[in-house]
């Protein structure tokens, strides 16, 4: 009988626990539309389910590094608290991929990819041949930047493909995308736009920021991501994101993911009695 490997095992619960949590909020958001509780109150206070509980709070966490001068030896202490914490990836640079995913193995803490990044703007072809070696190396999940220029040009068709071919080559290895929209550099209109194509395209998520840009995530741009994405697609809430308050507030407008560099603090405070 044909078994399924680590890769797509821990792809299959990374996909379960984001359709749970989807779920979840849908639930939220039907009990609250004839409460009087205002929008940013802690949601189900004192339910298990709680997304923001301990508990449940670190499995929607890709613990990040991104920096460029960041060390081995930072990389390795970034998968040893993933580890600890059971965080749902590790987010970093491709040329540390490999390494991660070897210190990682039987943890089920995931690798996560940036592709293009930070820019977006390199040609689709290198972005594809980048994220090819990247999966080959162990990322079951990537966040790529869209090609912003393409975008605001209304080159709706390039920024289309762009997405598509990586998509493409995340499915045949059973891997996730998420693409980075860069939102402090959109119009509305223009974010809207970059959530349709890439659902169109294939994509598992849309993420807000590449958090080296001139913004990172906010409640309103989350909320406007889930509106247009619609509740089967995941919306990663990225940048800038440093404290327990912020998480649940991202939460709370939608996020089913979250990207922060500050997870072991948002850990420690979300654990404090």
């Amino acid at each position: 009988m044909k078994t399924m490997d680590e890769s797509s095992l821990n792809r299959i619960a990374v996909q379960v626990a984001d359709l749970t949590l989807s779920l979840l909020q849908e639930e939220l958001i039907s009990q609250s539309a004839s409460a009087p509780t205002p929008p940013t109150a802690s949601p189900s206070a004192g339910n298990s389910e709680d997304p923001a509980s301990p508990g449940r709070l670190a499995s929607l966490i890709d613990h990040t590094l991104l920096k460029p001068e960041a060390s081995y030896t930072q990389i390795a202490q970034l998968c040893s608290e993933a580890s600890q914490y059971h965080f749902a990836s590790v987010c970093v640079n491709t040329t540390h991929v490999r390494r991660c995913a070897e210190q990682l193995q039987g943890t089920g803490t995931a690798v996560c990819a940036t592709i293009g990044f930070p820019l977006g703007g390199a040609v689709t072809e290198a972005k594809v041949s980048e994220a090819r070696q990247a999966l080959r190396d162990g990322a079951i999940e990537l966040d790529m930047v869209i090609n912003i220029g393409a975008l605001k040009s209304g080159d709706r068709d390039l920024v289309r493909r762009d997405i598509a071919s990586v998509a493409r080559a995340c499915q045949a290895r059973q891997a996730l995308l998420k693409v980075i929209l860069e939102a402090a550099l959109l119009t509305e209109d223009e974010k809207v736009t970059a959530c349709q194509l890439a659902k169109e395209a294939g994509a598992d998520f849309v993420k807000t920021s590449t958090g080296f840009g001139p913004g990172g995530a906010t409640a309103e741009d989350v909320a406007l991501l889930r509106r247009v994405v619609g509740p089967r697609m995941g919306v990663k809430a990225a940048g800038g994101i440093r404290t327990l308050a912020d998480v649940r507030q991202m939460i709370a407008a939608g996020a089913s993911r979250i990207g922060a560099s500050a997870s072991v603090k948002i850990m420690q405070e979300a654990e404090k009695p």
